[in-house]
């Protein structure tokens, strides 16, 4: 299951995103990964959530995130959430065609393996492809 959480910057997506993680950790039973573009929410976060900052890692395109993915699902079988902040720029999307080809892989990624994706994304509800506009849970 994929959700999205959109809205143009400084809307809010992220309080979102860290509203929902750590309200999850109660309620989860297996664990919680949090992918971001930095380190700034470490101490928002609940010390059960594990923080990757995936801007330490060498990934230039959307095709090597998806494989940065794969891999950190294929470490954890207890894998119940993962939580991607500032989606198009951790996963190196450049135009509609890729975010549509990353909602689909973490589309079957998450069938397969059973793990739940949140995104926020940072475009306006209307500004988004199909693909992605079904997922929407919340519109700032």
């Amino acid at each position: 299951m994929i959700e999205i959480i959109s809205g143009v910057k400084g809307k809010g997506k992220t309080k979102e995103l860290l509203d929902r993680v750590n309200s999850s950790v109660a309620s989860a039973t297996g664990n919680i990964v949090y992918l971001d573009k930095s380190q700034k929410h470490m101490y928002e976060l609940n010390n059960k959530v594990r923080l990757i900052n995936v801007m330490d890692y060498p990934i230039d395109t959307c095709d090597e995130f998806l494989g940065f993915l794969c891999g950190i699902v294929s470490q954890d079988h207890d894998l119940e959430e993962m939580y991607l902040d500032s989606f198009l720029t951790i996963s190196s999307i450049q135009n509609e065609a890729d975010m549509c080809h990353a909602i689909e892989k973490l589309d079957v990624i998450s069938e397969k393996y059973n793990v739940k994706f949140i995104l926020s994304i940072s475009k306006d509800e209307a500004d988004l492809p199909e693909c992605a506009k079904a997922k929407i849970v919340v519109s700032l």
